[in-house]
């Protein structure tokens, strides 16, 4: 939300939307999805330089993408199309643990504790 509201202060910004990335590194990125004001223009490099003087950096989008934001016809922004498109669910499964049965130790351990 913090993101997206530093985009919609900038002036060439009719609609923008915030959605997480996969990153080899860091796991997932901030991806912004911006539609421009009829006749605005903007680059990608002037996005990223104006989120980065107005929020930390690690909150300011690695990339940028323009164009036409999909919304519903009551004019929701339908992120889970904008995540589709960046599949943001591989940074979900990359951060899955790689041997399950940890996670269920870990579990049946919460539980017995519960219990005591």
């Amino acid at each position: 939300m913090e993101v997206e509201d530093i985009l919609y202060k900038h002036p060439a910004v009719l609609f923008a939307s915030v959605v997480a990335k996969p990153d080899a590194k860091w796991g997932e990125v901030p991806c912004a999805f911006i539609e421009l004001k009829e006749g605005a223009k903007t680059t990608e490099a002037e996005i990223i330089a104006y989120c980065r003087n107005h929020i930390s950096s690690f909150k300011t989008p690695k990339v940028v993408v323009f164009g036409t934001i999909p919304k519903t016809s009551t004019g929701k922004i339908q992120k889970f199309l904008l995540r589709n498109q960046v599949e943001s669910a591989k940074a979900i499964s990359a951060e899955e643990s790689p041997n399950p049965s940890i996670a269920s130790k870990a579990n049946q351990c919460i539980l017995a504790s519960a219990a005591l």
